[in-house]
């Protein structure tokens, strides 16, 4: 299951406003298309997962939910979202950051959690992963 990674880059003032809403695409070919933020930094969207570890379902189309901070104080801010997988036993949380660059290129940067659901408490050890991505429009 693939889904977001690092990026460094100072903020000033003058920096455009990073926009969630949209089309997202990462490294590995997954797309993520986020609604319009509503006024509590609330969002909902889907997620398409180019890969996967599950392999007796096809992978299906799957919502997610999220919440960033209020863009009107942070022009490039932090974010976390959950994805309940449609076609597994597994949810996935992110946070990330979202970047705009000095040519107005915006990126998603971010650190996924994915749990699965596992038979029994002995094999609790194998139930999480986790991974970077790097998300562009």
């Amino acid at each position: 299951m693939t889904l977001w990674g690092p990026f460094p880059l100072s903020l000033t003032r003058s920096s455009p406003q990073c926009n969630l809403a949209g089309t997202w695409v990462n490294d590995l070919g997954s797309k993520m298309v986020i609604g319009t933020t509503n006024e509590d930094g609330q969002f909902s969207g889907s997620y398409l997962t180019a890969v996967s570890a599950a392999t007796d379902a096809a992978i299906r189309e799957s919502p997610l939910h999220g919440r960033q901070h209020h863009t009107n104080r942070r022009a490039q801010p932090t974010f976390g979202m959950t994805v309940i997988w449609s076609f597994s036993d597994s949810t996935t949380v992110f946070v990330g950051q979202c970047f705009v660059d000095e040519k107005g290129e915006e990126t998603l940067e971010t650190t996924w959690l994915l749990r699965e659901e596992v038979a029994t408490h002995a094999d609790d050890w194998k139930a999480n992963r986790i991974q970077l991505l790097t998300n562009l429009r």
